[in-house]
């Protein structure tokens, strides 16, 4: 690797889905593109999330769908507009890849697997039916930097196993991914030396993430509650969180109790607004429906009922079908007096309240907010401050929940980045054909 790639039309740095789609895009229409990673392989993020079903997309309405996308919804919705779910449904066909709609409404491959998309992906990134194959360098860390050069190109450093390496490129596309899991290549130490550089980075924040609680001024649940409970799931429950400045979320769902707080699904869902409000507060209190199934009348009345010589919790769980773990929780949040007091218990089961304190580490989160800001980067996500320079992915400041949303924004970004680089090239090739 040496003077065959020492100047190159377009460079990729980062192999995950952003990434990948843009070389696609260059590669498709006959645009030499190199792509470097730090990782042997790429995509390990995305094999990640095949772990259990691949999530592609999700086939709800356009525009609730762009909705999810909260502040962001505007310029993510502008992206989805190019490439949106039905696309991506169809690109996964032509790759040879059948899909289908869950009973959630989440789009996911016929064999429930992502190691299949990718390598199809990859063959035909280096065996395309037309254009330019695409060349692909593993173990390549950058380091941050962009290095501007007298004809409008820029030199990036990597280091590679054989040393350190210089290429020059006409036009870059940055995909590093965010800053969680960061054994997987997503380590988020591009902020800083970009930043230093002029490109206006917001910090990077944990999303879909878990939170740790505190109980009565104690950090963290008790003994009991954590050494037999953690890892116990908490179905068909009602997750309700208000920050008092006229953000909402309710919503029925799942999630986990963990040994320092919660975390899941229905807990990722409403993550943004959780997180925010302890940055702001320095605490949230979240409120837990444990039968949101039935209405306030009904829960008074069974709990009220008789109980005779049983204990509390086999009361609760002949008449309300409250299980184990659901019991834990009330005495680990109520006092012996409101256990003992029916209308305060029946009112907690439906609206328990659980104080969180701070979020998980960043590198637990499944992925990050921040990073890039929107507002630096033109609608081809071309930075303002770097011409010829593009960003896609998760590297971007925005943030999605979990369900499709996440993947379905770094391809359509990665699109977008693909096409604007592609017309780069183009004008750059008139201007020296002049």
């Amino acid at each position: 690797m040496n003077e065959e790639v020492n100047s190159l039309p377009v460079v990729v740095v980062g192999g995950g889905p952003a990434g990948l789609m843009a070389a696609e895009v260059l590669s498709a229409a006959g645009v030499a593109v190199h792509l470097f990673d730090a990782k042997p392989t790429v995509g390990r993020k995305f094999l990640l999330a095949g772990i259990g079903g691949l999530n592609l997309t999700h086939a709800e309405d356009l525009p609730a769908f762009v909705g999810r996308y909260g502040e962001r919804a505007p310029e993510c919705g502008r992206w989805l507009a190019a490439f949106g779910p039905q696309a991506i449904r169809d690109w996964a066909q032509s790759l040879g890849i059948d899909t289908f709609v869950g009973s959630s409404q989440r789009v996911f491959p016929t064999d429930m697997k992502a190691a299949p998309l990718l390598r199809a992906w990859l063959h035909r990134l280096r065996h395309p039916a037309s254009g330019v194959p695409v060349r692909l360098f593993m173990r390549h860390h950058w380091d941050g930097q962009l290095q501007p050069v007298n004809n409008g190109a820029w030199d990036l450093c990597f280091q590679s196993p054989g040393g350190e390496v210089t290429v020059r490129a006409r036009a870059v596309l940055l995909a590093v991914g965010g800053g969680s899991w960061a054994k997987l290549g997503s380590d988020g130490r591009w902020a800083e030396p970009l930043r230093a550089q002029g490109v206006d980075v917001a910090p990077l924040r944990p999303a879909n993430c878990g939170f740790d609680a505190a109980v009565r001024g104690r950090a963290g649940w008790s003994a009991h509650l954590s050494e037999r409970f953690a890892g116990q799931p908490l179905k068909s429950v009602g997750l309700l969180v208000d920050d008092g400045a006229g953000r909402h979320f309710s919503r029925k769902g799942e999630f986990v109790l963990t040994a320092t707080g919660i975390e899941g699904s229905l807990v990722y869902a409403a993550s943004a607004l959780i997180r925010d409000t302890i940055a702001r507060d320095g605490h949230a209190t979240v409120f837990l429906n444990l039968r949101p199934d039935l209405d306030a009348e009904r829960v008074r009345r069974e709990v009220a009922h008789p109980r005779g010589s049983r204990s509390l919790s086999s009361h609760l769980k002949s008449r309300l079908n409250l299980s184990a773990v659901h019991t834990a929780l009330l005495h680990e949040v109520l006092s012996a007096d409101e256990l003992h007091d029916n209308q305060k218990l029946a009112a907690a089961i439906q609206h328990l309240p659980i104080t969180l304190v701070a979020t998980r580490p960043i590198d637990e989160a499944i992925s990050t907010a921040g990073g890039v800001r929107l507002e630096a980067l033109d609608e081809g996500l071309m930075l303002s401050t770097h011409p010829g320079v593009c960003c896609a992915g998760e590297m971007l400041d925005w943030e999605a929940p979990t369900g499709g949303y996440l993947l379905s924004a770094c391809l359509a970004s990665g699109r977008v980045a693909g096409e604007a680089l592609l017309r780069w090239c183009k004008k750059s090739r008139d201007e020296a054909a002049r």
